[in-house]
């Protein structure tokens, strides 16, 4: 199967391109895009992968599912379009790191600058139907992006995975901790934020380590 992916990321999947689940998958989102409004638009469903390659990953920030409002999504967790008002969730996103790093909230929601930075904007899901939140979960995502996070795990060291929120902390529960940073905090949701997401300093904790191992920090 032909997947339009970064040719390094095609590389390191193409296995799992193969595989019977990804084939189901694969015409389950066809016949979803042509029967209703889906998000992100199809060409922007792995823009993650695209804008951070494999090789290039330092980070991993794990979301669930991507927004489902209109002009939204574009294939980044938790980062919205040019000129889109900011979600609840990346409200609290921008003011922990104002917190934690003394930088401004920025004007825009667009977090395509932490992918070129090598930040992996990874959602469990890649793509929903409008305005039905869950609505492409239990499909096949769950599997292929179970499969990303089990290569970069395995297959790199010194990584930093971000895991907010009692469901990405399972995704990302067989990672090897003495092999990589795992960051564990409350989700940044109004919902959960109270509970330990504020002042978790997950920003500066990033770069310290990543500055410790030889790597460039990111301009959050």
């Amino acid at each position: 199967m032909d997947v339009k992916i970064e040719s390094s990321w095609k590389e390191q999947l193409q296995k799992e391109f193969k595989k019977d689940y990804f084939y189901n998958l694969t015409q389950f989102v066809k016949q979803e895009y042509k029967n209703h409004i889906i998000y992100p638009p199809g060409s922007q469903i792995f823009n993650a992968f695209n804008l951070c390659p494999f090789n290039e990953t330092k980070v991993v920030l794990l979301g669930q599912d991507p927004y489902h409002g209109p002009g939204q999504a574009h294939g980044l967790c938790f980062s919205v379009n040019d000129g889109v008002p900011f979600p609840p969730s990346l409200q609290n996103i921008f003011k922990e790191i104002n917190n934690d790093l003394d930088i401004p909230i920025p004007t825009s929601g667009n977090l395509t600058r932490w992918g070129k930075q090598g930040v992996l904007l990874l959602n469990a899901t890649l793509t929903v139907r409008a305005r039905q939140a869950g609505s492409h979960q239990n499909q096949g995502w769950e599997l292929f992006t179970d499969a990303v996070i089990r290569l970069l795990a395995e297959k790199k060291e010194n990584l930093v995975f971000i895991l907010w929120g009692a469901y990405a902390q399972r995704k990302g529960a067989f990672i090897d901790r003495n092999k990589h940073l795992v960051l564990e905090s409350a989700h940044p949701s109004p919902l959960a934020a109270y509970r330990g997401f504020w002042n978790n300093n997950h920003f500066s904790k990033t770069n310290k380590y990543l500055s410790s191992h030889h790597m460039s920090p990111i301009e959050w």
